[in-house]
């Protein structure tokens, strides 16, 4: 049986760097899915396609290349925030759906981020966290994050974006953002990074190991 740990949670709470400090402790492979939004919105920016479209995104999204995922171009604001607006189409979802299993079924184990990892995608993952902080800390974060990519946003800006991705990603009608109910909830408004990471570790490491220690066969 492989080992997954769902790692789902609001924009810049922290998810990403908390699922790639745990895929490294336990030597498992890890996936950013919203990368994978984020390539579709690229494709759709790219072919010059409108990301309200539902046609154009769902093409991009046929069309992406994962081995793309840890380009740079990806990371700007305009992206995330076109990757909120083909993540609403179901058959953009559709088409990431099969790649997000099959990843999540590497052994020895596969940890994933994204918004519905828990709830979706892998449902049946061996621990599940919902990370999430409070809307200031998290454009502060975001603002951080564009400044070192050499951007220059309006933190005022983004804390609006920010709310406004949080309503279309919660109250969205397939996939939305919300934790498992078997989710262990985190909030990292006041924690530093190592801090978050040994709370997360403390949170999913007794689901891992219980796993391990069964009999296999």
């Amino acid at each position: 049986m492989s080992i997954v740990i769902a790692v789902d949670g609001t924009a810049a709470s922290g998810k990403g760097t908390l699922a790639k400090k745990l895929a490294a402790h336990f030597g498992f492979h890890h996936l950013d899915s919203g990368s994978l939004y984020r390539l579709t919105a690229l494709g759709v920016i790219d072919a010059g396609g409108d990301p309200n479209n539902e046609a154009d995104a769902v093409r991009a999204a046929r069309a992406i290349d994962p081995s793309k995922a840890g380009e740079l171009r990806i990371r700007s604001a305009e992206i995330g925030k076109t990757a909120s607006l083909v993540s609403v189409f179901p058959p953009v979802r559709a088409a990431l759906l099969d790649y997000q299993r099959s990843f999540a079924r590497r052994e020895p184990g596969a940890v994933i981020d994204g918004r519905d990892i828990g709830t979706v995608i892998c449902p049946d993952a061996t621990a599940k966290l919902f990370v999430d902080a409070s809307p200031d800390v998290r454009a502060h974060r975001r603002w951080l994050e564009l400044k070192g990519y050499g951007q220059a946003p309006d933190e005022a800006q983004i804390l609006k974006e920010i709310r406004e991705r949080d309503e279309r990603d919660t109250n969205r009608a397939i996939s939305p953002q919300k934790p498992a109910n078997d989710a262990a909830l985190l909030d990292t408004s006041h924690l530093g990074i190592d801090a978050a990471f040994a709370a997360a570790l403390a949170l999913v490491q007794p689901k891992v190991e219980a796993l391990r220690a069964r009999p296999r066969g």
